[in-house]
């Protein structure tokens, strides 16, 4: 390599064209899935801890599945807020063909059936309990039962319609079960994008405000999400997920977490998913109404970390604002 003078770094970021041309990376609204919460509601539900979303009812899910589309934004993701009275112990609610879930999936895909839908599979949005599967009588999540009913609820799920299941449980085995009976059910062409490396993390809090699960949670997630102290054991958890068939691969929380993204996408250069959770939304929106940064600023450079740590798209509330930034 060449020594200064005669290499000038900042040559090429002179110019406003010449940035564009050298840049590595590049955003544009297919990079986005937008996660959306449904409710039973007839009205619009504004989430107090995630300022600026809102739960919406079925019909108003189907326009923000319009606003998606004409945005560029490929994939919605949706997450139900099921109704006290329907959540159980054993979550059965989750296997309803017409519950909440179901019948948002069937609005979308009937209104615009151009758009990928994305479908959140975990029991945590039906137990009375907030965990993620069923519990024994000391507050253990049961691996192998739970990991049975998701495979009904992946498949109650993809007959409604949904394009993308994405188990999101941390149970082990789970891909390859609903790999299994997705084919075997004919819906060979639903993917499977599994929570691969989803962390037990402190950033989940207005999520669970949004889904109506925040002060039913008994205990904690640790037994089955991952320490955050672990990084060896994501890749071996991404491993199994791949093996079992999943076609693509999710790490959660996001920011937090760009080293165990970069290092999946080296290890097994495979298309890897990042969830931008409630809690890194928060606290960009906290810092800009605080005047601690630009909010416009913030989001875009977010997005773009995740690009340049080897992510094929990111989850992430700010979707439909970065779009438009985007100038979609």
């Amino acid at each position: 390599m060449s020594q200064y003078p005669a290499l000038r770094l900042r040559r090429t970021r002179a110019a406003a064209w010449s940035r564009r041309m050298f840049a590595e990376n590049v955003l544009t609204p297919a990079d986005l899935i937008w996660p959306l919460f449904v409710t039973e509601s007839e009205v619009e539900e504004p989430i107090a801890s995630l300022p600026g979303v809102s739960r919406w009812s079925l019909g108003q899910i189907v326009e923000r599945a319009r606003e998606a589309r004409d945005l560029g934004i490929p994939c919605l993701a949706l997450f139900p807020n099921t109704p006290r009275e329907l959540r159980t112990d054993d979550g059965r609610e989750a296997l309803n063909p017409d519950n909440l879930m179901c019948r948002a999936i069937r609005a979308i895909k009937d209104a615009v059936p151009d758009i990928g839908v994305l479908t959140d599979v975990a029991l945590d949005p039906y137990t009375s309990h907030g965990h993620d599967g069923l519990v024994d009588g000391a507050g253990y999540v049961l691996n192998d039962t739970t990991a049975e009913i998701l495979t009904q609820q992946a498949l109650v799920q993809a007959q409604a319609g949904a394009d993308i299941v994405a188990p999101s449980d941390m149970m082990d085995g789970r891909v390859g079960l609903i790999r299994s009976a997705l084919e075997a059910d004919g819906h060979v062409n639903v993917q499977i994008m599994a929570y691969a490396a989803k962390y037990a993390s402190g950033f989940y809090g207005p999520f669970r405000d949004a889904v109506g699960s925040r002060g039913l949670l008994k205990g904690d997630k640790k037994t089955y999400q991952m320490d955050p102290a672990n990084a060896e054991e994501a890749l071996r958890e991404v491993a199994l997920d791949l093996a079992e068939g999943a076609d693509s691969v999710m790490v959660k929380p996001g920011l937090p977490y760009l080293d165990i993204i970069l290092r999946v996408k080296n290890a097994f250069e495979v298309p890897v998913f990042a969830y931008q959770v409630s809690g890194e939304y928060a606290m960009i929106e906290a810092a800009a109404a605080a005047g601690a940064g630009d909010r416009d600023a913030l989001v875009m450079e977010t997005l773009m970390a995740f690009k340049r740590a080897g992510c094929s798209g990111v989850l992430t509330y700010h979707a439909p604002h970065a779009a438009r930034l985007m100038g979609a």
